[in-house]
């Protein structure tokens, strides 16, 4: 005869319904997620990084003098850019089946107010 083990903590519990009020991201929707947000905040993180490296490169050579405060505010404002399209990058997904424009702004706002009801409901519950 079998023991019953408990579940380790690290291990998930597997619910075997879900809560009525909730959805989960189609595939397609959390793709076209992924693929905005890896854009929308990996290239203003490589650019973060390129300041110091150009700054490296232009002090070094002597090129320029260029103040450590500058590069620092500089790169601090490409990483906060980066944050900003970490947010741009979800709320701007289509989530119909076709996947929208290049850019998405018009999907900003119907995106917004699903959140909005979705923290309504899960307060109300």
């Amino acid at each position: 005869m079998a023991e019953r083990r408990d579940p380790l903590p690290f291990e998930p519990r597997r619910s075997t319904s879900t809560p009525s009020g909730s959805q989960p991201i189609p595939k397609d929707v959390a793709n076209r997620m992924a693929r905005r947000v890896a854009i929308a905040t990996g290239l203003p993180s490589l650019m973060g990084m390129g300041v110091f490296i150009g700054s490296y490169v232009l002090v070094s050579r002597g090129i320029m003098d260029i103040p450590p405060g500058v590069t620092l505010v500089t790169s601090g404002l490409f990483f906060l850019l980066g944050l900003v399209g970490l947010s741009y990058g979800v709320l701007s997904a289509s989530w119909e089946p076709q996947p929208g424009t290049l850019l998405g702004v018009e999907h900003i706002q119907p995106n917004l107010q699903r959140l909005r009801s979705s923290i309504r409901a899960q307060k109300q519950s």
